[in-house]
């Protein structure tokens, strides 16, 4: 089962989780969030799977995320709504995302990874 790996080269966190994944021989695909962003209809599927709250998705400590003042919009906004910004950029979105097709898990915590990718 391959995996696939949302991340963001430069983020130290995604570095963490890759070399999780790595050490522990998990078989993924590394797809850069930033060039290539998961789709409203993708980020979609991956929220109704991660059983997670939408604003969960937000990258909270993003400087973008900052600038749009989303900080009361997510608590405000429909999924729809939500759904749009998070695919309109993919500095927004909590990195990394790693799902098998139907598990998904945003971040990284390395006994979240223990629990679900080993």
């Amino acid at each position: 089962m391959s995996l696939s790996f949302y991340s963001y080269p430069k983020c130290g966190t995604c570095r963490k989780a890759k070399k999780w994944l790595e050490d522990n021989n998990a078989d993924f695909n590394e797809i850069h969030i930033v060039e290539n962003p998961p789709s409203k209809e993708e980020l979609k599927s991956l929220y109704e799977k991660s059983g997670m709250p939408l604003k969960k998705f937000f990258n909270t400590s993003g400087k973008k995320y900052r600038e749009l003042g989303l900080k009361d919009k997510v608590n405000t906004a429909s999924d729809d709504e939500l759904l749009e910004i998070l695919s309109s950029d993919g500095m927004l979105i909590k990195r990394p995302i790693t799902t098998d097709g139907s598990k998904v898990t945003v971040g990284f915590k390395e006994e979240t990874f223990e629990e679900t990718w080993k």
